[in-house]
């Protein structure tokens, strides 16, 4: 369908689901999934150069050029680069997904994020997490209940005030079945009505979904340009 102001809401609920990787219960119910399980664990890392320049297509080169860089190692993510602008790079792998979605073992997923200071601090530690726990060999569900009981205990911190991220790579695997999608910006909080933004209503063009199960809110902002510079159509389809 046509990526304009008249867009569905089964657009924007397909669209949340792809970039947010929150547990979508339409996802949940799916009865199939071509990635029932893990993969070989050698199939989710990269080469290093190659993640580290995959990483900073994320954000234009004005940011990332100066942000620091992860990159998936044995047992977790480690620093490639030190940044110096309080951004942070990296390539989110597929259990960054929901529960349930049908791309949570995927071992093409590669998407690049370039979060801000506050995000850093307060949101990436859940990626971290997370990848150590899928590394560290929990399951998916265990995984979840340990990352709930963090943030019910606050070992987890909620999402600061300001947190954002980018995402405009144009070089990134989201889903089987989008690729990398539109380019947009992704803005954390803790659990807010979409409405506050003015999210998910007609012409709006913030898209938005309350993650009850990881406490926050996620706003999603789609822009027109990728971040070396090159537009995406505003008439682009996007299949759902």
């Amino acid at each position: 369908m046509e990526r304009t102001s008249g867009n569905t809401s089964t657009w924007k609920t397909m669209a949340l689901a792809l970039m947010l990787g929150l547990a979508w219960q339409a996802n949940a119910q799916t009865p199939k999934t071509p990635y029932p399980n893990m993969a070989r664990l050698e199939q989710y890392p990269m080469d290093r150069n190659a993640e580290i320049a995959l990483a900073q297509t994320a954000a234009p080169e004005s940011i990332s050029r100066d942000a620091e860089v992860l990159v998936l190692g044995r047992h977790g993510y480690e620093t490639a680069l030190k940044g110096k602008n309080g951004f942070v790079c990296v390539v989110q792998r597929s259990w960054t997904a929901g529960i349930g979605d049908p791309d949570f073992w995927n071992p093409k997923l590669r998407a690049p994020i370039c979060i801000n200071a506050p995000a850093a601090r307060s949101f990436l530690p859940r990626t971290i997490k997370k990848t150590e726990l899928v590394l560290a060999g929990r399951s998916k569900n265990e995984m979840f209940e340990t990352i709930k009981a963090a943030l019910d205990k606050k070992e987890l911190p909620a999402p600061e005030a300001g947190s954002m991220c980018y995402m405009l790579s144009k070089q990134g695997y989201l889903s089987d079945r989008y690729g990398h999608w539109h380019p947009h910006l992704m803005f954390f909080t803790p659990l807010i009505e979409p409405s506050a933004w003015g999210a998910n209503l007609s012409a709006s063009p913030v898209l938005a979904s309350k993650d009850t199960l990881e406490q926050l809110t996620v706003f999603l902002v789609p822009v027109g340009e990728w971040s070396d510079g090159t537009p995406d159509p505003p008439n682009s389809k996007v299949q759902h």
